[in-house]
């Protein structure tokens, strides 16, 4: 491998991080927005899960941004994408009736839900190939 590639390997790690880091913040500082995506059918207030998915979102940073736990960090982060995913539906479906710039953010986020998946899966093999080299294998 060239040294220009492995230079990117700490760089899709710690910009997963960033992102993650960020969003998570947003559940704290700004969490009426993510209150309103929050499906119906889950049990009690959107505000709690507004809280926990942010929670969730600043541990899995955490767990990227350190080599020893980047591998299950980015396992995590891509289950986390997963998980969210609903509320992504469920914000498209609200916004149906809003003016055509809102709606495409809207829909826009439907999609964009795969690289971010497969971002988090990138982590995730590169931080075990890492492990590997590092054990010797």
């Amino acid at each position: 491998m060239t040294s220009n590639l492995r230079a990117l390997r700490p760089t899709a790690a710690a910009g997963l991080a960033l992102l993650l880091t960020s969003s998570g913040v947003l559940h704290f500082a700004a969490p009426a927005s993510f209150d309103a995506i929050v499906p119906e059918q889950l049990p009690g207030a959107a505000r709690t899960w507004t809280h926990f998915s942010g929670a969730a979102e600043l541990v899995t940073a955490a767990l990227i941004a350190a080599p020893r736990t980047r591998r299950f960090g980015g396992l995590l982060a891509a289950l986390l994408f997963v998980a969210v995913f609903p509320a992504n539906v469920k914000m498209a479906i609200d916004w149906s009736d809003r003016p055509a710039w809102m709606r495409v953010l809207a829909y826009g986020r439907l999609p964009l839900q795969i690289p971010l998946v497969l971002w988090a899966v990138l982590v995730y093999r590169r931080a075990a190939a890492s492990n590997t080299v590092r054990r010797g294998r």
